[in-house]
């Protein structure tokens, strides 16, 4: 098999070269390393290296099949995972250059569960300030590109994750997403992602160390370059929190669908909060007729029965509600100036954070009563439909953007300004009711860049939307390595 072929081999084809004698492990380390000294250079996604103990697991991993043990079902793959995930003896840094000497005692469950799986970690990768922007970049590692577009955003939070997939540079990734973190990487830079239940991954090791408290609405997940790895993954990362281990168990039902002719779907590809671009309409439209072409149900009809624009600020409530609780002091002390200078009745993106932000108990409270009141809103509608098809983002991927506050950013859409924050939305429609998602390969632009599909499912389903994007990916095609990489 050529180098270039196994470079781009999804972690379970890996896997099987590996068990097969195809390929060794330390082969195919040397394989990754080769291809980030050749292509990291330019993109910049992954920024710590572990490359002593890579060889190690690699040379053990060798070592246990030559003695023909059973391997795991990574055994000798090479992954990456997100610089927000503690690995014992790394930094864990946020992209916050206060925390640069932050070393890790340990190493967090998910990480732990892929290792267990004999997964071999070459280090970690690219992550914007605190984890709050659709772009990479940061005072300690700098800006991670876009393989597809080098003066485009990879996305983020976990944009270095999606831009180490896509160029092979990683053979499966360990992201997070609380405001479409692994999604919006995955459809910038053309790669799947899932975006997990809430509550059924193990939060622990991924946090600022001031904060051991789970973090509402955030959730840990995969990154691939097939379905088939995020099915994986989610078998080796769905777990109870350390503590409740004794008593509690995760399991994921498997879908009662095997076919696209057995699934009902939902469509939502507007919204009045969000505009989308045409060239991203299109491409899900196509998906879309390929997806009705092969039997699938498509019901334009269905409807989530709930205000769009009021669920969007219920999200924003409950979201930088959460979020807020993180903030440095100076970033909190300055929020709460903001709320007195802009005023109650400013409803600009950065009054609405300001104030969400710092709101009282009582106020997050009601809005998570009315988060529970969607949740039912979203149960309703799964009686009625088996997946939701949405976009991820307004757009594909935006040029950097890096000199003005993200309130004050804007993005073009259909050839106007748009608020760049707008693109929330369409990370509330899973995040808020606490549901999975799964993003698949879509197409491209006329402009070449990547656009996926948003598949959304009933809470506790993540298995159905993925099985399903594997489903779509059997039609529309799946992973194209960007031009350049292969």
């Amino acid at each position: 098999m050529a180098t270039v072929d196994l470079a781009f081999l999804s972690a379970t084809g890996m896997a099987a070269a590996l068990r097969a004698r195809q390929v060794s492990a330390v082969e195919l380390l040397d394989l990754h390393l080769a291809r980030i000294d050749r292509f990291n250079p330019s993109v910049n996604a992954i920024v710590i290296e572990d490359r002593e103990g890579a060889r190690r697991r690699a040379a053990a991993a060798d070592a246990a099949l030559a003695r023909g043990e059973a391997p795991g079902p990574l055994h000798g793959v090479p992954i990456t995972v997100k610089e927000a995930f503690d690995v014992e003896g790394l930094p864990t840094t946020w992209g916050d250059p206060a925390l640069r000497d932050n070393i890790a005692a340990r190493t967090a469950p998910s990480v732990r569960s892929l290792l267990d799986a004999g997964a071999v970690l070459i280090g970690k990768t690219n992550v914007p300030y605190l984890l709050s922007d659709w772009q990479t970049f940061n005072a300690i590692h700098g800006t991670t590109r876009n393989p597809w577009d080098p003066g485009a955003t990879p996305g983020g939070s976990s944009g270095g994750a999606a831009a180490a997939l896509a160029v092979g540079m990683s053979a499966l990734e360990l992201g997070s997403d609380i405001g479409a973190s692994i999604r919006n990487p995955a459809h910038y830079c053309g790669v799947f992602g899932h975006k997990p239940s809430f509550g059924i991954v193990p939060q622990a090791g991924h946090g600022i160390p001031i904060a051991r408290t789970p973090l509402d609405v955030l959730v840990c997940g995969p990154l691939a370059r097939s379905a088939e790895d995020l099915a994986l993954a989610m078998d080796l990362l769905a777990a109870p929190e350390a503590q409740d281990v004794s008593g509690w168990q995760v399991r994921l039902p498997r879908p009662a669908q095997t076919r696209l002719s057995d699934f009902r779907v939902g469509v939502l590809l507007g919204s009045p909060v969000c505009a989308v671009d045409d060239a991203v309409v299109a491409c899900l439209e196509n998906a879309i007729s390929a997806i009705a072409a092969a039997g699938a149900r498509v019901d334009r009809t269905a409807r989530l029965e709930w205000d769009l624009a009021a669920f969007h600020d219920t999200y924003l409530r409950v979201l930088r509600g959460a979020t807020g609780a993180l903030l440095p002091e100076a970033d909190y002390a300055a929020l709460e100036q903001d709320v007195v200078a802009l005023g109650s009745q400013d409803g600009s993106y950065r009054a609405r954070v300001a104030r969400a932000a710092t709101q009282s108990h009582r106020a997050w409270f009601q809005a998570s009563e009315e988060r529970q009141r969607i949740r039912d809103a979203f149960a309703r509608l799964f009686e009625t439909v088996d997946v939701l098809l949405c976009p991820v983002a307004a757009s594909a991927a935006f040029p950097h953007d890096q000199d003005r506050p993200r309130w004050a950013r804007t993005i073009t859409v259909n050839g106007r300004q748009e608020d760049y924050n707008d693109q929330l939305f369409w990370a509330g429609i899973a995040s808020l009711p606490n549901l999975p998602a799964t993003v698949v390969p879509a197409g491209r632009t006329p402009a070449g860049l990547p656009v996926g599909l948003q598949i959304v499912g009933p809470y506790l389903q993540d298995h159905r939307t993925i099985a399903f994007g594997r489903l779509v990916s059997e039609v529309i095609g799946g992973f194209v390595p960007p031009p350049g990489y292969a």
